[in-house]
Formats: structure tokens, sequence, C-alpha cells
């Protein structure tokens, strides 16, 4: 059996997912991750509903998803990644965006919808990492982007 056939993905489920990440709620934006292959590569997964608070007011009578929150949602997904992997106390690590390129919206996402969020690192230097991000419904492509981020410390409170 070859390495990557012996490979074995993890997944975290909702708990182990705000173990990793400082986000709460409404701004933690993954309700689960599969496939996390390492510091390479994951799935997360969204399950937009109707009582996600930014529907609200995005838009009345006619519920969108955000773009910036689905890019949002993909970083939070590398996020968990790296830090799952890092193997190391995940509760003072927070993840800053520096760059957001080459990000396209393709199709609405609407309550009802699962939004898998499959990422992929492009680069990794230091604390600093790049990822692609390709967001999926049913299998269709409805937005992409490239983007950046800095795993930091967080400072403690005094």
């Amino acid at each position: 059996m070859s390495e990557t056939e012996s490979r074995k993905l993890e997944s975290a489920d909702i708990n182990r997912v705000m173990e990793l990440l400082p986000h709460r709620y409404p701004m933690l934006l993954i309700d689960r991750i599969k496939d996390m292959d390492g510091n390479e590569s994951a799935i997360g997964v969204k399950n937009v509903t109707i009582n996600d608070p930014f529907f609200e007011g995005h838009f009345p009578g006619h519920p969108v998803m955000p773009g910036v929150l689905i890019v949002e949602a993909m970083a939070q997904t590398a996020g968990a990644l790296v830090i799952n992997a890092m193997s190391s106390d995940a509760s003072n690590k927070v993840v800053y965006f520096m760059a957001i390129d080459k990000a396209k919206f393709r199709k609405p996402v609407v309550p009802g919808d699962q939004l898998e969020l499959h990422v992929s690192k492009l680069q990794n230097r230091g604390p600093v990492w790049k990822f692609r991000g390709i967001a999926k419904v049913d299998g269709q492509v409805v937005a992409e982007a490239d983007y950046a981020a800095m795993i930091r410390e967080m400072a403690d409170e005094e």
C-alpha cells in the first residue's frame, strides 16, 4: 500500500472546530470539516439556514449569503486546518487575513444550501499561508478565491 493510500484523512465536528478557531456565533461560519489532509487541504461544511443573522438584511424577501462571508468561511476552514496540523495548543492562536485575490462569485447561495468549502494550500512561509478556496453547492462552483493569512499568537489580556 502506498503512502497516499494509507493516509488517514481527519475530520472535525463543531466542538473540534470551536477548539481550533476563536470565532463564535454569529461569526463562526463553518459547521464541520471533513477530509483534512495534514496542512494541505480540507473541505469545510456550512449548512446555510434562514436563521443565519445576515439574511435579515441581505436581502429582505430575497435572501442571499454575502460573498464576503463565503470567502470568510473558506478562510476559517483553512485556518482550522493549519491550527489542527500544528499539533499544539490552538487556544492561543488567531488567523488574520492579509490578502484576497481572484475572487469570483458565480451563483447565489441561499437558505437550504449546503456550502462545501474546498481549500488547498498554495504556499507556506513561516506564519504566512496562502490558500485556494472553491465553494460548491451540490457539486457546482458558486465562488472561488485565493487568499493569504497570518497565524499569530493572541495577545494576553491583562
